[in-house]
């Protein structure tokens, strides 16, 4: 079988989520299936650590893309020439994107959909696109993988598309994440937290990772106990931020909040496991991968009871309202005071991540881009009895 995917997050030194989710399937993919051919589609140049094999042919098209403009001649133009000149029995796209030119069966992971539900939390210049292109996307794949079931019931929300034809596949958890002794943890917390204890978040800065209500409550809980915490966050700096930095300069306690900006894999891991609690209180996500990071490194999680986020934990996880302060707060404190409960929700993640698997995502994987092809992609996603 000839394999193409759309690698274009394959990005040396700057995988994501998206870059992490298409490494950890594509290098288990191709170790397992000597016998077929992957051709990887960049759209920049490529680091050779990506050709994980030699049944890997890296191909690079243009334009790079990363607006609207430079999507459509990729996916539209580029991507299609590619999949008729090397023969491609079936193309994966693991980024929400696809062609609707390619005639080539297409698998495709559809994240979230955020651009449809929140077009207000994507940029101005792509509101468009996705508000024509997604829906169309969604109906034109021959196969559609959802990364949660929570995603999978927005899909047939939004689109009416048959909950039978789409898959849920969980995400796996990268390698590095596990418990640390306590003294490697105090070591990190004097690096990073002045020697204290502290409460952890680690992702964008973004509206919708509701950090001015977490950055608020982590105020209030100061306020209320006194308790020598800290609150570090870990990510990079988004769009629309101005309410976290308004919200960060009223703080009474802002000098107890530290944004440690990108933090590289290694020290985001020693962070994660040296938390008191991983809070992660987004009020909408498509999987919410950090909690099963949480749950890999012993680390007690306070997550959103909201969108995908009690499916993912289980009961591996104290749930609140996202949107009340005093909530959170509460909750705050209940894992400050309550070193029982902390362990009970670390012995409950112990169980749990053992659900989650980047081996079985990719078998599960394989098997649906081996459908595809052989069925000649018939397309029976569209809803219509």
């Amino acid at each position: 079988m000839r394999i193409a995917v759309n690698t274009r997050f394959l990005l040396p030194h700057k995988l994501e989520g998206l870059g992490w989710y298409t490494h950890e399937l594509m290098r288990r993919m191709v170790a397992n299936h000597p016998e077929d051919t992957f051709i990887f589609l960049f759209d920049r140049a490529f680091d050779p650590e990506f050709v994980y094999a030699k049944n890997v042919t890296p191909v690079v098209i243009g334009p790079r893309a990363r607006h609207p403009l430079a999507w459509l001649a990729w996916f539209e133009w580029s991507v299609p020439g590619a999949l008729r000149r090397y023969k491609a029995d079936v193309f994966f796209s693991p980024d929400s994107y696809l062609s609707l030119a390619a005639k080539t069966p297409t698998v495709m992971t559809v994240h979230d959909l955020i651009p449809l539900q929140h077009p207000e939390q994507v940029r101005w210049w792509s509101r468009d696109y996705y508000r024509w292109f997604i829906p169309r996307y969604l109906r034109r794949a021959d196969r559609l993988v959802a990364v949660s079931d929570y995603t999978k019931q927005e899909i047939v929300k939004q689109t009416g598309i048959k909950a039978d034809n789409i898959t849920v596949v969980y995400n796996g958890c990268r390698e590095g994440f596990y418990v640390l002794p306590e003294p490697d943890k105090q070591a990190v917390r004097d690096q990073f937290a002045a020697g204290q204890e502290y409460f952890f978040y680690t992702g964008a800065i973004h509206p919708r990772k509701n950090i001015p209500r977490l950055i608020r409550a982590f105020d209030l809980f100061k306020s209320q106990t006194g308790a020598p915490l800290k609150l570090l966050l870990a990510g990079r700096f988004a769009w629309q931020t101005g309410d976290v930095k308004t919200t960060f300069d009223q703080a009474r306690h802002r000098e107890d909040i530290h944004f440690l900006g990108y933090v590289p894999d290694g020290d985001l891991t020693r962070l994660m496991a040296s938390a008191q609690a991983l809070t992660y209180l987004s009020t909408n996500e498509g999987f919410g991968l950090p909690l099963l990071e949480a749950m890999n490194a012993g680390t007690p999680v306070l997550a959103a009871h909201a969108s995908c986020l009690p499916e993912i934990a289980a009961g591996a996880a104290l749930l609140v309202d996202p949107f009340s302060e005093p909530a959170i707060a509460e909750a705050l404190e209940k894992l400050y005071r309550s070193p029982e409960l902390r362990a009970d929700l670390v012995a409950k993640g112990h169980t749990r991540r053992f659900d989650f698997s980047w081996d079985a995502a990719a078998s599960q994987l394989y098997d649906l881009l081996k459908s595809a092809a052989t069925s000649g992609g018939k397309n029976q996603l569209s809803g219509d009895d």
